[in-house]
């Protein structure tokens, strides 16, 4: 449904280094980049993009497709260890359906980032 996303951030820098490494797990990485925004992406084509501005007054919820569960739990992983905050730990949320698995993270703006593979792998 959509193309691309992006929001402004206060702190670019921490912000960029956060989802440099959070994404990699997801095969997420730096498409394109300037002075003061970045463009993540897969096989070439940004579709995240974070920029310097005035940061959104509400939060946010993004959740990153993955391909597997154990990308989920490799992001979850990745993203705690680059300063984000447990909101959900990696494990199937059969409310939403019963193959759903996702994990959630808090990012250094506030945001609700999730990770979700919604295959009915073990």
């Amino acid at each position: 449904m959509f193309d691309h996303l992006g929001f402004a951030v206060g702190d670019f820098a921490k912000s960029k280094a956060f989802y440099e490494k959070a994404l990699v797990a997801l095969g997420i990485g730096v498409v394109m980049q300037g002075d003061d925004f970045v463009g993540f992406g897969r096989d070439g084509r940004p579709q995240f993009w974070v920029g310097i501005g005035d940061a959104p007054t509400t939060r946010l919820h993004l959740a990153f497709a993955a391909k597997n569960r154990a990308a989920v739990q490799a992001f979850y992983q990745a993203a705690l260890a680059a300063g984000g905050k447990d909101n959900g730990a990696p494990g199937l949320r059969p409310d939403y359906h019963p193959n759903y698995y996702g994990a959630f993270v808090i990012d250094p703006n506030g945001h609700n980032i999730e990770a979700v593979c919604h295959s009915p792998e073990a």
